[in-house]
């Protein structure tokens, strides 16, 4: 049994008191509530269980960030992308691998630091007395290149260079600091140590350590040393591993220390003379001899000694 409920309004007529009843009103609401479990749709019963979705195997997505329109390559915009391949900078024309800047519409690629050096350098740790400026092109030199003087190559591209000073290095040297506190490079801190000492160890024993790097004793550029145990890293080698992204993307850069170069230029030029040796035999004991000392001296000497003798090599003649 429901109970009705009334309300009372007042009016000022006779019939002071109204009484208007509101059970039809509550019935009414009532018999539209239904408890929602109850409610069972004859669609729900028809519906089919949906397969999964197959997810098909697809290659990385090439992420890309910035944008810029470059000095070096202002024809086109350059994109910031992260990808593991590796490539030679159009900048300072040096490897890496990972981060970079690059043109959508042909092969020009940057790394990231050179895309973005500044025009100056103030209060370098690595040469804090002068100013150093950013030069797009290297060093103009005679016949012996310059070199740098923390990884010790000699730039071929992007250098940052004192005019005060002969003081050079890559924008990737410059990106180095004189400690090193990377647990990928090596689990003690790293110290750079002075110039002077970078192809010995403190003991004075030139070349009597290997790196631990590319596990090599001496040679050219700057070399850290661990500050707890006997650990060195060449300035080159630690460029490498922790600023140009190549070890990090599996990569190990190709070595072209100039001790390896000069090997293959010696060899190269005892084949030459060999070579010449056996074309110039017909042509006389005298001139032969000439020739073969002007070649092996390389035209020294200036106007004395065997100066008379190298300039036999101008009138040679093929046919």
């Amino acid at each position: 049994m429901m109970r009705t409920k009334s309300i009372v309004i007042n009016s000022n007529s006779k019939n002071d008191t109204s009484t208007i009843s509101a059970t039809t009103a509550l019935r009414r609401s009532a018999s539209n509530t239904t408890p929602s479990a109850a409610v069972v749709r004859t669609n729900d019963l028809n519906k089919k269980p949906r397969p999964r979705s197959v997810e098909f195997p697809a290659s990385p997505q090439l992420v890309q960030g910035e944008e810029m329109v470059h000095f070096g390559h202002p024809q086109h915009v350059l994109v910031k992308v992260e990808l593991p391949d590796i490539y030679t900078c159009a900048g300072c024309k040096e490897e890496g691998a990972g981060v970079r800047y690059v043109c959508q519409e042909c092969d020009y690629q940057l790394h990231e630091f050179c895309a973005l050096a500044p025009p100056q350098l103030k209060s370098h740790p690595f040469h804090y007395q002068h100013q150093l400026l950013f030069f797009a092109k290297p060093a103009k030199g005679g016949i012996v290149k310059s070199k740098c003087d923390v990884c010790g190559r000699s730039p071929k591209g992007y250098t940052f260079r004192c005019k005060a000073c002969s003081f050079q290095m890559h924008p990737g040297c410059a990106m180095l600091s004189p400690s090193l506190s990377s647990s990928s490079l090596h689990h003690h801190p790293l110290r750079l140590l002075p110039s002077s000492s970078a192809g010995s160890t403190t003991g004075g024993d030139s070349g009597g350590f290997l790196c631990g790097e590319c596990k090599r004793g001496k040679r050219t550029g700057r070399v850290y040393r661990c500050t707890v145990c006997d650990y060195h890293l060449h300035a080159v080698c630690a460029k490498d591993a922790a600023v140009n992204g190549l070890r990090a993307n599996g990569h190990k850069g190709r070595d072209k220390s100039p001790a390896v170069l000069g090997t293959a230029a010696r060899l190269a030029s005892q084949v030459v003379i060999d070579f010449l040796g056996g074309i110039i035999d017909g042509l006389g004991e005298g001139v032969g001899e000439a020739i073969i000392d002007g070649v092996t001296r390389g035209g020294g000497g200036g106007g004395g000694g065997n100066g008379g003798a190298t300039r036999v090599i101008p009138r040679v003649r093929g046919g």
